[in-house]
């Protein structure tokens, strides 16, 4: 079985109903391991509160896959303190039920949770007629189960490369298709969001099964938004970049030293942290995104432009050094 995809992060909770927004959101980031922050990283501390006003999910249903760890727990708590009736679903029943019950104790708001195996298109049937028939006909759905692991290209066998493409990319899109023609039938419309990855757009090596099919997964949002807008659904797309958890960190970065370079190529000095992406996810997600569709928006401090740029590696230029690379530099005017 393939890991869970990208970097995503722990969650320490988002605001509630019923408590302050401070209480939720004093943890995510301050639990993660930041020490290895470099010094702009005080320029750009994470913001710690929700960006949305209460109850803006009010009436809401969010169905979010992959929903009990991560990136899915992180962005359903923060749907559901906000309003939203949430539906959490994965393979793992036992940690569905658990995330759902601390969810719920929190916002004080329903989390029910729903087994699907999104590889296989009976499994993700059956789970959506019992969201319908648990909720109703969801507002939100986020795409967000993945599954991905480092591997030399030439190591990856057949059924290697199937497993990743058939949850990042199959499951995706078995999931979409699914809701869309039941949303279809009832004349309804509906935000879906798919969590991907920054190295959808540029490839990448050793994760070449996983950039394939995020990179469909982009373009299938976006060509849904061009065709379903007329149903009333709008599709976009978050590329996050770096966002530490301990399940994905331990398979994808055992030995810790891949963090400490991750932060040097970053601009804003800092690994991102899961309410960061939450905030994004319930705006694009909300009523005051209407007219926001068929857009991918890469949120990861600034890695991907600082790995992009011929000459960005100069900033470890000193200023003596610099000095004597002028005069040799004007030396050569006029030649």
């Amino acid at each position: 079985m393939a890991l869970r995809a990208g970097w995503c992060g722990l969650w320490g909770g988002a605001a509630a109903r019923f408590l302050p927004t401070t209480r939720f959101f004093s943890h995510g980031s301050n639990i993660l391991s930041q020490s290895n922050n470099a010094p702009q990283a005080s320029f750009f501390p994470p913001l710690q509160k929700m960006m949305l006003p209460p109850n803006a999910f009010q009436g809401k249903v969010a169905f979010v896959t992959g929903g009990g760890t991560g990136l899915g727990k992180g962005m359903t708590t923060a749907l559901s303190s906000l309003g939203a009736e949430c539906v959490i679903s994965s393979r793992k029943i036992d940690v569905l039920k658990q995330t759902a019950e601390e969810i719920s104790s929190k916002t004080g708001n329903k989390v029910h949770t729903i087994q699907c195996d999104v590889r296989d298109p009976a499994s993700v049937k059956n789970a959506v007629a019992e969201l319908i028939k648990v909720a109703g006909h969801p507002d939100v759905v986020i795409n967000n189960a993945a599954g991905n692991f480092v591997s030399p290209t030439e190591r990856l066998s057949a059924n290697a490369w199937k497993t990743v493409v058939d949850i990042v990319l199959n499951g995706t899109a078995f999931v979409t298709l699914e809701i869309g023609k039941e949303l279809i039938k009832v004349q309804k419309g509906a935000a879906f969001l798919a969590i991907t990855t920054i190295y959808a757009e540029s490839g990448s090596g050793f994760v070449s099964p996983s950039a394939s099919a995020k990179a469909g997964v982009d373009a299938m949002c976006k060509s849904l938004a061009a065709e379903w807008g007329r149903y009333g659904m709008r599709f976009n797309v978050i590329q996050p970049g770096p966002i530490r958890t301990k399940g994905a960190f331990s398979r994808l970065d055992p030995t810790g030293t891949f963090e400490k370079e991750m932060i040097g190529r970053i601009p804003c000095g800092r690994l991102g942290t899961v309410e960061e992406i939450a905030n994004l996810a319930t705006y694009l997600c909300s009523e005051y995104a209407s007219w926001v569709t068929g857009t991918v928006i890469r949120m990861d401090g600034g890695e991907y432009v600082s790995m992009a740029g011929e000459f960005n590696d100069l900033k470890k230029v000193t200023n003596e050094q610099w000095d004597i690379m002028e005069a040799l530099i004007r030396k050569t005017k006029g030649s």
